[in-house]
């Protein structure tokens, strides 16, 4: 009986060449956890992918590792590897030749999460310029979330607390699942339409798979184009999605937004109190400087005004008249004086008091008054004046006598 004797090189070479002809297994896709995880120093990367039923040797060139693997893998990942099976002929072992590895599941989404944002990012539709400032004060309110989901429910009580007077409209959106990111848009386009003031775009927490429909660059794209300032608020205050990127304002939870977006009545109560106090105040400050003004006004009108400046002149008239009357009277006063001097040095020297005091005045013929007694001779006649009559006579002597 003739037997095939083939060696194991040829052995090797032959499962090799049947790997090599399976469609399958030149580009296939195998999952699991990596283990033994070597980074040689060449730039290849030498691991283990395992399950809880088996294990594959897997090894990454280091041509393959620039553009295959994106994040620095470690021990204990969930990975997805695509690549084909090969069997290495010298020792006869089979494994797996990675050209692509990508996290399993959340991992996954991740580099998708970031890979998106980066994009959108050097768009500039995270930049701080295109973000339009939330209302103050608004009267209707949008919000896009699911109708039934505790979100909806802690805006409106927030909303309810703050200012009653607000109105809620709610478009009942998908946010989880199969057509979440189209209905999210949807509600956006439509209360942007419909003119509200500010809309509110959220949900509750929940797994990056949950809030994958706002990570959607659809969802990030109508937020940038709406012309109402948008409030996201998704999930817990540690999530973060694309949409809290491009929203006008970011939000921690739904009951931060609704505390955001509506003003606490209030507050402006107390403020238009405040202001009317103050206002008040500053009526009566205004009205008591005014009055004071007008009184200073009135005051100078009174001192400019003609009946002021009559009673001044009758003033100053009288006043004059007082000291033209004083004046007068003391030099009516000075006069008389003077003029009793005066008198008593004229009756001093008054012919008649002479004539009173035994004197007589001396004329001669011819009436002119002598006063010397060389004036006369013997015989001349001689008019004598007294007090109380005339006396003629004749100069019988004449004696000229030295009296000095």
């Amino acid at each position: 009986m003739n037997k095939n004797i083939y060696s194991v090189g040829q052995v090797n070479q032959y499962i090799k060449n049947m790997f090599a002809q399976d469609f399958m297994l030149r580009n296939i896709c195998v999952k699991g956890e990596v283990s033994n995880c070597k980074y040689h120093s060449s730039g290849h990367v030498y691991f283990t992918l395992k399950d809880e039923k088996g294990a594959i040797s897997a090894v990454m060139f280091a041509g393959y590792r620039k553009t295959g693997l994106g994040f620095p893998m470690k021990e204990g990942d969930k990975v997805m590897v695509t690549g084909s099976i090969e069997v290495y002929e010298k020792t006869g072992d089979y494994q797996i030749y990675v050209k692509q590895i990508e996290p399993d599941g959340e991992g996954n989404l991740f580099l998708k999460f970031e890979a998106l944002k980066q994009e959108l990012m050097e768009m500039g539709m995270f930049d701080s310029s295109y973000k339009q400032p939330i209302p103050k004060y608004i009267r209707r309110l949008g919000v896009v979330t699911a109708p039934t989901g505790a979100a909806i429910q802690d805006i409106r009580n927030i909303t309810s607390r703050r200012n009653p007077y607000v109105q809620v409209i709610l478009y009942p959106a998908l946010v989880q699942g199969e057509g979440a990111a189209q209905s999210i848009v949807d509600g956006i386009r439509f209360l942007d339409t419909y003119g509200v003031d500010t809309i509110i775009v959220g949900r509750g927490g929940g797994s990056i798979e949950d809030l994958w429909a706002f990570n959607e660059e659809i969802v990030a794209r109508a937020i940038f184009d709406c012309n109402t300032p948008i409030i996201s608020a998704v999930g817990h205050e540690t999530d973060w999605t694309i949409a809290d990127y491009v929203s006008d304002m970011r939000a921690p939870t739904p009951s931060a937004a609704a505390e955001l977006a509506v003003f606490d009545y209030r507050d402006v109560a107390d403020y238009l109190a405040q202001q009317k106090l103050r206002m008040n105040r500053l009526i009566r400050q205004k009205i008591d400087w005014n009055r004071m003004r007008l009184q200073r006004q009135s005051d100078r009108l009174k001192l400019l005004g003609p009946t002021y400046k009559m009673n001044e002149n009758r003033r100053r008239v009288a006043d004059y008249e007082n000291r033209l009357r004083s004046s007068m009277e003391q030099k009516m006063v000075t006069a008389r004086h003077r003029l009793a001097l005066l008198a008593e040095r004229l009756d001093g020297h008054s012919p008649m008091r002479k004539l009173s005091q035994g004197f007589a005045l001396v004329e001669d013929s011819e009436h002119h008054t002598v006063h010397s007694v060389e004036a006369f001779h013997e015989a001349d006649d001689i008019l004598l004046h007294l007090k109380d009559g005339d006396i003629t006579a004749k100069v019988t002597a004449v004696q000229k006598i030295d009296r000095g």
